[in-house]
């Protein structure tokens, strides 16, 4: 069962990594939402390869792609698509719009109003649209994979905390290090390595994955942490709006996810501690009292982490 999970994620993120130079867990984070069925968020600075990294993923998998460039301007029927009146049959015809791919890139999605963002709501959740009250399901797999500046840059809107709950994952890549850098340049002195990339897996043999994860064994002392985790982040001083239990679902699914990842049929408690900032931490409101003493939600999971204790764990003489 985990043989199929491992194979399957090891051929993608090392297709993956002649793209995506040195940022290993950035890419095993995006794979892992590929085997939960899960949304990813990729937060960072312009030009360090988030569109890459949705591009080389889609590749990867053979599926069909579709982007987005969101801009300020942008209608929500620029997204799900619109109904267009026929001259010669004399009916209305549905002009189907990118969101209806089976793998979704939202650039740069905070540079649309909060309206048309909310376009992707249903998408993202019920795997349908509707539209003029008809609703249309969507191509299996479907997975958005949106890309966002940090909110202090110009031309910014905040995402919507509805459509943040329903991103599975948020990562961040990060600048390369010097050696990574110098890789990137050789790399891509002639033409980008994106051209070149092949699918390495099949449909059939990711649908396979998906439904291996899910037999994944999570003992009830890890799903009990799990809750404690994130009931926690609803009591915590500095937190408005803790987790829902949407974010216990996502970080139980991905933490089933990595154990497979990594060759186990069960999940331990250090699945859970890797995965808690990049599932739980987008999900967080803070109070304006943690946001003047520049507290960001990042910190609180990681504070959270360190103060909950973890099942199986022993307390030492020294620290009692």
């Amino acid at each position: 069962m985990t043989g199929v999970v491992q194979e399957c994620a090891k051929k993608i993120i090392e297709n993956v990594e002649k793209v995506i130079i040195g940022k290993r867990e950035a890419v095993q984070a995006a794979v892992i939402a590929l085997l939960c069925q899960g949304h990813v968020l990729i937060e960072d600075v312009p030009g360090v390869g988030k569109t890459m990294l949705a591009r080389a993923v889609a590749r990867s998998i053979g599926c069909d792609f579709s982007r987005i460039q969101f801009t300020p301007d942008m209608l929500p029927s620029d997204v799900t698509g619109v109904n267009i009146f026929n001259q010669k049959t004399r009916q209305f015809e549905f002009r189907p719009g990118p969101v209806f791919a089976q793998i979704v890139l939202a650039d740069e999605i905070n540079r649309a109003t909060p309206k048309t963002q909310s376009a992707l709501l249903e998408a993202m959740e019920e795997r349908q649209v509707t539209v003029d009250g008809v609703t249309r399901p969507l191509a299996q797999p479907f997975l958005v994979l949106a890309t966002q500046n940090p909110i202090e840059y110009e031309g910014t809107f905040p995402l919507p905390e509805a459509q943040l709950d329903r991103f599975l994952l948020r990562i961040h890549l990060g600048y390369p290090s010097p050696r990574d850098e110098l890789a990137i340049l050789a790399a891509q002195q002639f033409e980008h390595p994106i051209t070149r990339l092949e699918q390495v897996v099949t449909l059939d043999e990711l649908r396979s994955a998906q439904e291996a994860v899910k037999r994944i064994h999570v003992e009830h002392s890890v799903r009990e942490y799990v809750v404690a985790l994130v009931e926690a982040t609803r009591r915590h001083p500095d937190v408005y709006l803790g987790a829902s239990p949407r974010g216990s679902l996502a970080l139980f699914k991905t933490a089933q996810a990595r154990a497979a990842v990594l060759g186990r049929d069960y999940v331990i408690p250090d699945d859970v501690k890797a995965l808690a900032p990049a599932t739980l931490a987008h999900r967080l409101i803070l109070n304006p009292a943690a946001r003047v003493k520049q507290t960001d939600a990042h910190y609180v999971v990681q504070e959270l982490l360190h103060s909950l204790p973890v099942p199986g764990a022993r307390v030492s003489a020294a620290a009692m």
